[in-house]
């Protein structure tokens, strides 16, 4: 992580004790175990301080400032985009908006079954099932040449708290994103996508190599150390569709 991030995260710790005691009032204890966390969370204060949607852009920066895998120029599809944190990093990343004039200008766009705000620089697809074969040919439409250079997925399921079922769900979604991957993922492309940890963890790492040349496991300071959350990051896709457009 960034040394001026770690700054502002310590410096929030600091004054989460002097504001959380007027938020425990008339609260259960599931409850107040839950904002106890959250208030404390260096993450959520330094999202607020950045003006970021949530606290997992910082997951994305910690992971491209250390991956490179965004850079001005490149056409993005954000994969479970809501409420739209990763696509601010991706506009800023890419050049979305055109403001640095001396760099390409990139391209980002928003996918999710839930409403997402509008973003300068972004378009979103919603609601819409980034798994249904109409959301597909949408989103082939939309990005310029017909194809993403990076997908990125924080994707999940509604977590049901069977961690082997969960885990199963979210490794099916992750599945249904990488059979769509030779129609929208332009050759020599890059996929980000979040999993949890469990049994079919490495059987989708697997699939994975066979597609990709290089794969590795991610888990960012961002992500919460008691969480099975971890990101597989894939690089120089093989397409099976000939070379694409450009």
């Amino acid at each position: 992580m960034a040394g001026s991030l770690k700054l502002v995260c310590t410096a929030l710790q600091r004054q989460w004790f002097h504001t959380a005691g007027c938020h425990f009032k008339g609260r259960t204890g599931a409850e107040h175990l839950w904002l106890t966390r959250h208030l404390k969370d260096p993450f959520v204060k330094a999202a607020k301080m950045e003006n970021y949607r949530c606290r997992s852009a910082f997951k994305l920066l910690e992971m491209n400032e250390r991956h490179q895998i965004l850079r001005p120029g490149l056409r993005v599809l954000d994969c479970g985009a809501a409420p739209g944190a990763w696509s601010q990093v991706a506009v800023q990343s890419v050049n979305a908006r055109g403001t640095d004039p001396r760099s390409p200008v990139g391209f980002v766009l928003g996918v999710d079954l839930l409403h997402i705000t509008p973003l300068e620089g972004a378009t979103f697809l919603c609601p819409a099932d980034v798994t249904d074969p109409s959301t597909v040919q949408r989103i082939l439409e939309l990005l310029p040449g017909g194809r993403a250079d990076v997908i990125l997925s924080d994707m999940a399921p509604n977590a049901t708290g069977i961690r082997n079922l969960d885990h199963d769900k979210l490794i099916s979604l992750c599945l249904s994103l990488l059979g769509m991957v030779s129609d929208i993922l332009h050759p020599g492309g890059t996929l980000l996508c979040k999993t949890w940890a469990g049994s079919q963890s490495q059987g989708f790492q697997k699939r994975l190599s066979r597609e990709f040349q290089n794969t590795r496991t991610i888990k960012p300071e961002a992500s919460r150390k008691e969480s099975s959350e971890v990101y597989l990051l894939a690089t120089q896709f093989h397409s099976r569709k000939g070379p694409g457009t450009r």
